[in-house]
């Protein structure tokens, strides 16, 4: 389904990303941890292309791209089987609710007005935010935002969503409504990578559990494996720091 290959990122000479090799599979739900400039939100960028590898290969579906000779076109497909939610919503201010997530079904998929809305009716019923639908973001509080953007990744029917720590913008009584949004979607089978350092959501809803330090994967596992018996000593030293909220 996901298939990275020896990626790596520099940054003006710094080198980000480290040699990730990476595999996922179909509605697997992978957790990503680690510390603050370890690289996790870089390797999710690199994944569909709003940032470019300087190296390596990613695959997704049927569609390969390798940062070497990458063409615009190989990234337009790579594009199209993800989506992204990002930390602070990137809704159209301008937009409604639901313009919102009709957008990219009309300019992108080509749907007519009538079939945009009619799909984007359901994802933001399931999202709990159909009687917000005609409301401007100025109108909504971050967690209604975020359901919206999540509502809207769903529109296109992606191979993967790609959450880049969806929670941290959010006041703390606002998390648990899209921590919820999220792990319904993972009981609906839908393939997610999540960035995030909401440890007691990362073991409760993860096939998998990665953890990133220095611009590579120091370990991998179950999240049994990673939070209750992690092999590597900066995994556990990172969890012991933040270890009160994985018990």
């Amino acid at each position: 389904m996901i298939k990275v290959e020896n990626l790596h990122k520099s940054f003006k000479g710094a080198e980000v990303l480290r040699g990730i090799n990476l595999e996922i599979k179909q509605s697997e739900v992978v957790s990503i941890l680690g510390p603050s400039g370890t690289g996790k939100s870089t390797l999710l960028r690199c994944l569909n292309y709003l940032v470019e590898p300087t190296k390596g290969k990613i695959k997704i579906g049927d569609v390969e791209v390798d940062a070497s000779n990458a063409t615009k076109k190989d990234i337009i497909e790579l594009r199209k089987h993800t989506s992204m939610v990002f930390q602070n919503y990137n809704l159209f201010k301008n937009k409604t609710a639901l313009e919102n997530v009709m957008e990219a079904l009309i300019v992108v998929h080509k749907k007519s007005k009538e079939e945009a809305r009619e799909i984007s009716i359901k994802l933001l019923e399931k999202v709990g935010m159909l009687d917000r639908k005609d409301f401007y973001p100025s109108k909504l509080s971050g967690g209604q935002q975020q359901r919206i953007a999540i509502a809207r990744a769903m529109a296109v029917n992606p191979n993967v969503i790609l959450f880049d720590e969806p929670t941290s913008a959010l006041d703390p009584e606002l998390v648990g409504e899209v921590l919820s949004v999220i792990k319904s979607l993972a009981k609906e089978g839908i393939t997610m990578i999540i960035v995030t350092h909401e440890i007691g959501f990362a073991k409760d809803v993860s096939n998998r559990v990665i953890f990133m330090d220095n611009g590579v994967i120091a370990e991998e596992g179950t999240p049994d494996e990673i939070f209750n018996n992690p092999k590597n000593e900066r995994t556990a030293k990172f969890l012991n720091v933040i270890g009160d909220n994985v018990k």
